[in-house]
């Protein structure tokens, strides 16, 4: 029996510290402390990153427009390699509140929907000067069926303001399913964490606002960081005003607030933007085709200019006699 006991209270240790790891898991699933909303929130939330009206999904949880710029070749041969630059700029200076409140810099991610038939380049296909401009970027494509649909983040943007992307084109020759033409390309890019988790709840990167009209009564900071504000409504009843660490007060106890006006500053210094542009899979035989007519062009006007030439050779030779 007191070994039995001995047992049980060696094990109870364990079984706490067990227990301890569980709940912090579960409050890591449950309670997310950060609103980062970078691609792969959009891939584990939605089938297809571009919805029915053409916009990215990421603009659902980055909800201030910033600018996104790509650069891509006007025509690609199939089969074959080429990059795709996605610059995304913003002031380097610039620090966004993380999720514990305090400052740090931003980070970047991208999302680049190819046409069905384009994939990330394989290493062995590309050129050394290619590899040395991805660098150890690591892109993910969107799924298993979708490897036309590239992700890509977080990074540090003080590093990756521009993203090159290796893409392979496909070939029509070999794979019936696509064919030579004009294609569509939508490219989305984002910089520092998002306004809205993909939940629906608003994170600290925000603004706050009053829910109801009336006067703040009292403001008390919490423990964890932020504040709980108390607004005495002007319909009657107190409402709790809860102020997550990051956004700065803009009232004080006694002040009046209306519905919808802000309690907090905006501390947002990111954003998403969305750029779409084309490209097109030119077939090899149109190129020659087009070699080949302006070659003949360019041989006809040789003979036209030598035959003129020749007249005015005879011409000159009849008045001389």
């Amino acid at each position: 029996m007191n070994r039995f006991t001995s047992l049980i209270s060696g094990l109870r240790p364990l079984a706490l510290t067990c227990a301890a790891i569980l709940m912090v898991c579960a409050g890591w699933l449950a309670m997310p402390q950060t609103a980062e909303a970078y691609p792969f929130w959009a891939q584990e939330n939605y089938a297809n990153p571009r919805e029915a009206t053409g916009r990215i999904v990421c603009a659902n949880c980055h909800l201030a427009a910033k600018p996104t710029k790509v650069e891509v070749p006007q025509a690609v041969l199939p089969d074959s390699v080429f990059k795709l630059k996605v610059e995304i700029p913003y002031d380097l200076s610039t620090q966004q509140v993380l999720g514990d409140g305090s400052r740090g810099g931003l980070n970047v991610g991208a999302v680049v929907v190819l046409p069905e038939g384009f994939k990330l380049a394989p290493p062995e296909r590309m050129s050394e000067e290619l590899k040395e401009e991805v660098g150890n970027t690591y892109f993910l494509p969107y799924s298993d069926t979708q490897p036309n649909i590239l992700l890509v983040g977080p990074l540090p943007g003080e590093q990756y303001q521009e993203i090159v992307f290796p893409v392979l084109s496909p070939d029509p020759g070999q794979d019936k399913s696509v064919s030579f033409g004009k294609y569509q390309i939508h490219v989305g890019g984002n910089r520092g964490r998002g306004q809205v988790y993909p939940t629906g709840l608003a994170s600290n990167n925000t603004v706050y606002n009053a829910s109801v009209s009336g006067t703040v009564t009292a403001i008390e900071p919490q423990d964890g960081g932020g504040y709980s504000v108390t607004i005495q409504s002007e319909a009657g009843g107190e409402v709790n005003e809860a102020i997550p660490a990051g956004p700065e007060l803009l009232v004080a106890e006694g002040d009046t607030v209306e519905t919808g006006k802000p309690l907090t500053t905006n501390p947002n210094m990111g954003g998403f933007g969305q750029m779409d542009t084309e490209i097109v899979l030119q077939s090899p035989n149109r190129v020659k085709g087009l070699v080949a007519f302006l070659a003949a062009v360019m041989l006809t006007q040789i003979m036209l200019v030598l035959k003129k030439k020749q007249v005015e050779k005879v011409q000159a030779a009849g008045l001389t006699m």
